[in-house]
């Protein structure tokens, strides 16, 4: 089974989209089930109703899962697996306070050095556990550091070897008994039987811990691991949450398509023959151990250019829109000069609404007085014909005040194509110019 672990804590960010992306892609490559894990342990950081929005999200691109499971749902058992751990003697009750700890790390900044625990805990007696736990003074678990390093082959960026010092004796259980990430996430792998995980390069420190965790406990199942490299923004630096085009969200309101945001998502970091596809055409012939080493930088530009790709393969743009079938032609006219569904809307819209141009507003009341008491042409041509003779306009003082009738707009598509299109309900439209 491959899983795809999100944080209720925000919106979802466009690295946290490629990651279940690849996760389905591959889970539909190798045959095996697909799980969303709402990593909820945090509870101070959840916010209400984010774990809808990322099930909504994942639905609007069509990434099909098997199953949906809260994080916290299984508490109970990650207080069990660190209660053996405890009875084992391979973890250990720490009573160092946060002031204590906040002092350590001080020290070791200002020494130039990672912070590591000190081990100050690790061999209190069962009385001195006894004593301190009668006083009621706050205490975690931590699980005590391996004894020889933490070897692992990662599926994109090869061989990894951590060192006990690198991995640490980390807190598994804090004051107020919940999982610390690490723990809940290497026990969750665990009890779903998680074959390969797919995830950011940014979690690559917290694999040697979950790996210790699960040697810890005995699990001698092998978990795949495949990190893959950080986006970075137009200046080379990590893309960062508080960048507008970070968010899948903002990108959805802006009118990218889901189809065009997956397919950038999945051309990061890869090269195929195909440029423009969907999810599932990718499934064919994506390949997980073919992905670049190196981080990929987000080019909105790249992505206008899928979403226009995009578009033009809509048939249905009214539909999609929510508008009346009849303007379908007159969509499709505006879709091929869009880049984005906003934008297409944006013109749309403007349509129906009184011209605010005062450049040409003689001349449109003159066209307007025109084409409202005559019948209209079957005829473009025609059409031009009787407007140009009748009015005596010709040039920029015809085409242009004409156009604004039609659209509102000076500049935009041939005249010819919107009266075609828009012939039906043209004169609906003049009259509230």
């Amino acid at each position: 089974m491959l899983r795809f672990a999100p944080s209720p804590t925000g919106d979802m960010h466009v690295g946290n989209l490629r990651v279940a992306i690849f996760n389905y892609i591959v889970s539909r490559q190798r045959g095996e089930k697909f799980l969303i894990r709402i990593e909820d342990t945090d509870k101070e950081r959840n916010i209400e109703g984010k774990d809808k929005e990322i099930l909504d999200i994942l639905n609007l691109f069509g990434i099909k899962y098997d199953q949906v499971v809260y994080q916290s749902s299984n508490f109970h058992i990650h207080q069990q697996m660190a209660k053996k751990l405890l009875e084992e003697k391979k973890a250990f009750v720490c009573f160092c306070d946060e002031e204590e700890l906040k002092f350590q790390r001080e020290k070791a900044k200002i020494e130039k050095r990672p912070y590591r625990y000190s081990g100050k805990c690790e061999n209190l007696t069962k009385s001195e556990i006894e004593k301190l736990m009668a006083k009621k003074k706050p205490y975690v678990v931590r699980l005590r550091k391996p004894s020889e390093n933490i070897r692992f082959k990662d599926e994109i960026k090869g061989e990894f070897d951590f060192s006990p010092f690198e991995v640490d004796s980390f807190v598994i259980l804090r004051s107020d008994f919940t999982p610390t990430y690490n723990f809940a996430c290497a026990i969750d792998d665990m009890l779903y039987d998680i074959s390969l995980v797919i995830r950011g390069e940014d979690h690559l420190s917290n694999t040697p811990k979950q790996i210790h965790v699960r040697n810890a406990l005995g699990y001698n199942k092998e978990i795949k691991y495949a990190h893959l490299p950080i986006i970075l923004n137009e200046e080379g630096k990590k893309l960062s949450k508080r960048e507008n085009h970070a968010s899948v969200k903002w990108l959805l309101e802006e009118g990218f398509l889901p189809d065009a945001i997956a397919n950038y998502l999945i051309l990061l970091g890869n090269s195929f023959e195909k440029e423009v596809f969907t999810i599932d055409e990718a499934i064919e012939f994506f390949d997980l151990n073919k992905i670049s080493k190196a981080p990929a930088k987000f080019d909105l530009e790249k992505l206008k250019f899928l979403n226009k790709e995009h578009l033009k393969r809509i048939q249905n743009i009214s539909s999609l829109l929510g508008y009346n079938k009849m303007y379908e032609d007159l969509l499709k006219i505006f879709r091929d000069e869009s880049v984005t569904l906003k934008e297409i809307k944006e013109k749309f819209d403007k349509v129906f609404k009184k011209a605010e141009d005062n450049e040409f507003k003689e001349e449109r009341e003159i066209l307007k007085k025109e084409i409202l008491e005559k019948e209209l042409e079957e005829n473009y041509d025609e059409f031009k014909k009787r407007i140009m003779k009748n009015t005596g306009l010709k040039g920029k003082k015809l085409f242009m005040p004409l156009r604004e009738l039609f659209i509102n707009q000076k500049h935009g598509a041939e005249i010819k194509d919107l009266y075609k299109a828009m012939k039906p309900y043209l004169k609906e439209v003049i009259k509230k110019r």
